[in-house]
């Protein structure tokens, strides 16, 4: 005889009828006095913060530590029973720790803007709401406040799952090699929306970066056929550019594809959410630092390398990490920017340069390199924001 599915023979649950004022206001109750406790619990943790601060700054440790970030994390994800999503346990803990860094010593963190761009969205999710944002309107100039102390640590995009890698980012880093380091890695998703102060029938004209028209081209031609497509410098400049035009009274029209953070912070309307072609599109972001991350146990090492001008010199370099088992997540390059047709390639590697195998790879791949430099060692983002 065949056994039943426990969940297809398991009764249906009854309809709940409505509620009294009176359980209503028993639970509630409740809540408040579970509210009253988690505010207690929040601030012993946090007086133990201040401790903790006291003893960092005396010791000259950085106050922000992403190999015990990720520590943290996993353990409060792992005791997490229900009903409260990982999500959001996350969510509350990235804000407790980005309250904890106010306490201890209020960081700067510096992104490309203008406010509203995915590098600002991703900043505010990784580090809270509890520490300063910085403009720095350009990833170069992210690199250079940070290697001059002027902000504590700074954002940049490095890879898209759709668009490949950043030229500027890469470019960035083979500039300042030696006084900057990646620090952490992020993972976004990006979510794109069309967003204007105008009826969607009225939009004539939209803006956004050309990347972005093409991750969002089968909706845009069934969707706006007629419309302008007009390039801008970011995300988040096309929604003040749009923004403008319409408080400008130039005609109804101009609207802006973005994120519906962007629409949030400059106060243009989101008219339709999710828009982009490939529902799975990620940004890769770095978190660089004048200082090298601590390993955590999960952790991923990029490499910056130009080989000498001879046959198969690529490969052999690349071989020489096969053979020490050490897998390569990831391979880019770019122009050296010293001589035509010679390049310098980035890779990613599993582990941390403290790692044996890591390091006695390296050390056999620099006799085939004509340089060789390792850009940082970081705890592997293993979520999406």
């Amino acid at each position: 005889m065949p056994t039943k599915n426990p969940r297809q023979s398991k009764e249906p649950t009854p309809p709940i009828g409505p509620i009294s004022p009176a359980e209503l206001d028993g639970l509630r109750r409740q809540i408040d006095g579970v509210d009253q406790k988690l505010v207690e619990l929040l601030n012993e943790r946090a007086r133990i913060i201040v401790e903790v601060g006291k003893l960092k700054r005396n010791t000259g440790t950085p106050i922000y530590a992403p190999h015990r970030e990720a520590a943290v994390l996993k353990r409060a994800i792992a005791m997490n029973q229900g009903p409260l999503p990982d999500r959001t346990i996350e969510g509350v803990y990235r804000e407790m720790m980005s309250g904890s860094f106010a306490i201890e010593q209020p960081l700067r963190i510096g992104y490309l803007g203008p406010p509203g761009s995915f590098s600002h969205q991703a900043a505010q999710t990784q580090f809270g709401s509890s520490v300063s944002f910085e403009d720095l309107h350009a990833i170069a100039g992210v690199f250079t406040e940070v290697q001059r102390g002027h902000v504590d640590y700074g954002l940049a995009p490095i890879e898209n799952s759709t668009g490949g890698g950043i030229v500027e980012t890469l470019d960035a880093f083979r500039d300042a090699v030696g006084s900057i380091f990646i620090y952490a890695e992020i993972q976004l998703t990006i979510r794109h929306s069309l967003l204007a102060n105008c009826q969607p029938r009225e939009v004539r004209r939209i803006y956004s970066k050309p990347e972005v028209f093409a991750q969002c081209r089968t909706w845009l031609s069934v969707q706006y056929p007629k419309a302008e497509l007009i390039h801008a410098a970011s995300t988040s400049r096309a929604v003040l550019t749009a923004q403008a035009e319409q408080s400008a009274d130039q005609g109804a029209g101009a609207a802006a594809i973005a994120s519906s953070f962007a629409g949030q912070i400059h106060g243009v309307n989101v008219l339709f959410e999710d828009i982009e072609d490939n529902p799975n599109n990620l940004t890769r972001f770095f978190v660089i630092s004048r200082q090298q991350a601590e390993p955590s146990g999960d952790d991923k090492t990029s490499i910056m390398f130009t080989t000498e001008d001879k046959p198969g010199a690529l490969v052999r370099v690349l071989s020489i990490f096969e053979r020490a088992g050490v897998n390569l997540t990831h391979i880019d390059k770019r122009p050296s920017g010293r001589e035509n047709w010679r390049y310098t390639f980035f890779i990613d590697a599993e582990g941390h340069l403290s790692d044996e195998k890591l390091k006695g790879a390296i050390r056999f791949a620099r006799g085939d390199c004509e340089t060789l430099s390792v850009l940082g060692s970081y705890p592997r983002a293993r979520r999406i924001l």
